[in-house]
């Protein structure tokens, strides 16, 4: 498998039930309080890839995303980490209720990494895909093959 086809460049919490964030990094978080998101620069992980019949690891289709949850709110991270690594074991999508104006409905996210949770409450999520999967041995990109942390919404992925 040399090549690997994204379905698409921007996923959001109505594909939550086809995505796994699992040996996902987190390499930085952010708030944009003027229009209540909070953004996380992630490598997430789009295809494992098992070990060839002479091969004895995993290879990974990896890109570089941004995650960006909408009317976001109560923001809680709980991290404890020596070198500053966060890893993903999984995102949970819970609590549904509605909004205090009563118009949307919000759930509680919950990031289970490694090292602690990052939770908080929003209305839903978009995930901009920056690049192009690529095929590494390893869960992560560098910080030079993914240009540096990067909160961006540009879809260079397709």
């Amino acid at each position: 498998m040399d090549t690997y086809e994204l379905e698409k460049a921007v996923w959001s919490e109505q594909d939550f039930q086809l995505m796994g964030w699992h040996d996902g990094t987190v390499w930085s978080t952010s708030a944009n309080s003027e229009d209540f998101e909070f953004l996380l620069d992630l490598d997430y992980i789009f295809k494992w890839v098992d070990p060839k019949e002479n091969e004895k690891y995993f290879k990974f289709w990896v890109s570089p995303v941004t995650m960006v949850f909408e009317n976001a709110h109560d923001v809680v991270i709980d991290i404890e980490s020596q070198q500053g690594n966060i890893e993903i074991a999984e995102l949970f999508m819970e609590d549904p209720r509605l909004s205090p104006n009563g118009k949307f409905t919000q759930h509680t996210y919950r990031f289970e990494c490694q090292e602690g949770v990052i939770s908080l409450v929003a209305t839903g999520f978009k995930m901009y895909v920056r690049q192009k999967p690529r095929l590494i041995q390893v869960q992560s990109l560098s910080l030079n093959e993914r240009n540096g942390i990067n909160f961006g919404k540009e879809l260079n992925a397709i």
